[in-house]
């Protein structure tokens, strides 16, 4: 009889502790902190390279839809980045049924404000019943591109392999093969 009563303690306990765990994740007051950082594209590529630059003072907005409907379910207040072009947004609640993203809203650099196509606009999840834990969600960097490229971009984009090594005329660069 004695061990009949603690089986039922320990699965009474077990079911509890679940319970409890589903009423956190439900947990209006849940607070999420988003981080991420806007650069400047300098070789208009739509990637970040070694040359490419923090943006200090560009605006950035978080926005969540409803998964169904699309509409706006919650959004936050522009938030300038730092000297590192980085920002955090704070968000309270659990997200679990919508799709939140950080986009751009404004560049303080006139020659630097065209947003990247790719990198405008970064989705991130804002639910613990995701299996993730924690506070604090990572965004993507979210990009805008300079006027026109810097000179160097040539140079560091070859380094990294996206230029076949051939001068202005096509002919092969000394010391290096183009054949496979």
């Amino acid at each position: 009889m004695a061990k009949v009563q603690q089986i039922t303690l320990v699965s009474l306990a077990i079911c509890l502790s679940t319970l409890l765990g589903f009423a956190a994740a439900a947990n209006p007051e849940e607070k999420f902190i988003v981080e991420g950082r806007v650069y400047c594209d300098t070789c208009r590529v739509e990637f970040e390279t070694k040359i490419s630059q923090p943006i200090k003072g560009a605006s950035v907005k978080l926005e969540c839809r409803n998964i169904t409907n699309e509409k706006i379910a919650s959004h936050s207040q522009d938030v300038v980045t730092d000297e590192a072009g980085g920002y955090k947004i704070e968000v309270k609640g659990d997200h679990e049924d919508e799709i939140c993203e950080v986009s751009l809203v404004k560049s303080p650099r006139a020659d630097c404000n065209e947003p990247t196509e790719v990198w405008r606009k970064a989705r991130v999840v804002l639910t613990k019943a995701d299996g993730v834990s924690g506070t604090y969600r990572f965004a993507n960097n979210l990009g805008y591109m300079k006027k026109e490229a810097l000179p160097e971009c040539k140079k560091v984009l070859t380094e990294m392999g996206y230029f076949e090594l051939q001068d202005e005329i096509g002919e092969e660069v000394e010391g290096h093969s183009t054949a496979p």
